[in-house]
């Protein structure tokens, strides 16, 4: 029996009371996106074995993609581009089949894949370049700032609050920024603010204790939403980014270099006219199986702090023409059911079941996320798709991420009875002590790992 109870009541309440203290509307129709959607993503093999990190399914029936495109609607920036390059198929068609401007919309969205040019005939060789090959593109638009932004993150944002810092401060550039501990000051660029606002600092990455000691906030700084966190003393740039069109244009031309965090960001800092916008929500960048396990499993939660419930939010994606889940006879606790789902299974525990994830008789799943399925049955037989799309009888399936369109034989047991952490092999992985099946497999009846 599947209820709704009251904790998802106080994600729409949330909602609500988000709304009625929102400041003034600031017009976006002057501002682009530009959302950096070519990631390789090798941290996140093998999910990314097929498909690029912001293609990846997420929450059952979101790709990550969907996430920067839902907030710069939501935020009322309709003019878009998507730079892409790796394995960029999966992506191209799910935009396709997903977001679609009408004619009386001033509004664009516009996929630029890494293409030959008569000056530069190889890939993008990292965030800034993606952008500096496509700037002809971005000199026929008629707007006045640009955002950059990562197609892999989970958070909710309105960005015209920080085009509000923009023009506040007049400032080339504004970085989003959240307070950080320690431990995530190394995979993230932190930031050092003046009382204005104003960053005065900024180092990617930094390993060595003294500069992490160097960038720390002093305790008498005073600004709304960097000492709410305990132990969270430092800020971390979040990836997003506003550029004043001028100001990237001439910052992209000058500085030949790769990335904008590693290289063309403290260059501008130190012409001293960019502003921080400090965000202390939730956000968190899929950068590993661990990350992406953990949020997904996040969402299971009475009361998550990615709100996938926000009406006045909403998070847009393909609409499955599907019929809501059949559950026969199954314990289901703590568990998201997508839409097209047949469960005939003993218990479904702590878990996310993508479309059309069919589970036989018997089976038990905890702690795990089935992506599901393109079909029921495949149109037409090949060796690249299993027959059955499905988890078989008896099943044990225990913190696994489980790709789309694969079918699991009878009595398999997934549960890693060995606790390791990483493990090859023949297509089935384990990464960061997480079972992961690639998509398309077929796991033989039996199988235990």
């Amino acid at each position: 029996m599947v209820s709704i109870t009251n904790p998802f009541h106080s994600l729409l309440l949330k909602s609500h009371q988000r709304k009625e203290r929102r400041p003034p509307k600031i017009d976006m129709s002057r501002v682009a996106t530009i959302i950096l959607g070519g990631g390789e993503g090798k941290r996140l093999f093998p999910l990314t074995q097929h498909r690029c990190k912001p293609a990846i399914s997420f929450g059952g029936r979101y790709r990550l993609i969907d996430i920067p495109l839902s907030n710069s609607i939501n935020s009322g920036c309709h003019k878009i581009f998507i730079i892409t390059q790796f394995l960029s198929s999966s992506l191209n068609q799910h935009i396709f089949r997903t977001y679609r401007h009408d004619i009386f919309n001033s509004g664009f969205l516009e996929l630029l894949p890494a293409e030959q040019k008569p000056t530069k005939k190889g890939w993008f060789e990292g965030t800034a370049d993606a952008v500096r090959q496509n700037l002809d593109y971005f000199y026929e638009i008629p707007v006045d700032y640009f955002f950059v932004l990562s197609g892999d993150q989970l958070y909710t944002m309105n960005y015209q609050e920080m085009l509000r810092v923009a023009l506040e401060t007049n400032s080339d550039a504004v970085i989003a920024a959240l307070p950080i501990s320690d431990e995530d000051s190394k995979r993230m660029g932190v930031l050092q603010i003046n009382n204005d606002g104003i960053v005065t600092d900024f180092i990617e990455k930094p390993q060595d204790l003294i500069l992490v000691e160097k960038m720390r906030l002093p305790s008498n700084l005073k600004i709304k939403n960097v000492s709410n966190k305990k132990n969270h003393s430092l800020l971390g740039s979040m990836g997003i980014y506003l550029f004043k069109r001028e100001a990237l244009f001439k910052l992209l031309e000058e500085d030949p270099r790769e990335d904008f965090g590693k290289h063309l960001l403290p260059t501008l800092i130190k012409k001293g006219n960019t502003a921080a916008y400090l965000f202390d929500e939730y956000w968190e960048d899929i950068g590993t199986i661990d990350s992406f396990y953990k949020a997904n499993m996040a969402l299971t939660e009475a009361d998550p702090e990615f709100n996938s419930y926000d009406e006045i939010n909403p998070i847009f994606t393909t609409r499955y023409n599907l019929p809501g889940a059949k559950i026969y006879n199954t314990v289901v606790k703590n568990s998201l059911i997508c839409e097209g789902c047949i469960v005939e299974a003993d218990e479904i525990t702590h878990s996310i079941l993508g479309p059309r994830t069919t589970v036989k008789k018997g089976s038990i799943i905890r702690d795990s996320y089935l992506m599901g399925s393109d079909f029921y049955t495949p149109p037409i037989q090949t060796n690249r798709l299993p027959e059955n799309l499905q988890v078989g009888e008896n099943c044990l399936i225990i913190k696994t991420i489980c790709d789309k369109n694969v079918c699991i034989g009878n009595r398999v047991q997934l549960t890693n009875k060995m606790n390791l952490t990483h493990y090859d092999g023949d297509n089935i992985y384990i990464r960061d002590g997480i079972i992961v099946i690639p998509r398309g497999v077929n796991i033989p009846d039996g199988f235990i790992l």
